[in-house]
């Protein structure tokens, strides 16, 4: 079967962002002032073949621990679909 996984990466909250602290500043120079605290992160798409569901989530949770997301610094959550 073959299944679609919707990866979001985020920086840390504990971390300094510094892209979101530019889209920030730049949301007052453009009068947008009432958008704070911007936090800038990847979204990432990928197909997963696999056996069910779980072994899809399975694989998907694997490759954001192996090589998707730096722990030390980023946090991950996913949805698996079914294509």
């Amino acid at each position: 079967m073959k299944f679609r996984a919707e990866i979001n990466i985020m920086p840390l909250k504990a971390l300094l962002d510094p892209q979101g602290k530019a889209v920030t500043s730049t949301m007052k120079n453009i009068g947008l002032s009432e958008i704070t605290n911007v936090r800038i992160g990847k979204h990432i798409s990928i197909e997963v073949e696999a056996k069910d569901k779980k072994i899809a989530k399975e694989k998907v949770e694997s490759a954001c621990k192996k090589l998707l997301a730096n722990l030390i610094m980023e946090t991950y959550e996913f949805e698996v679909f079914e294509k």
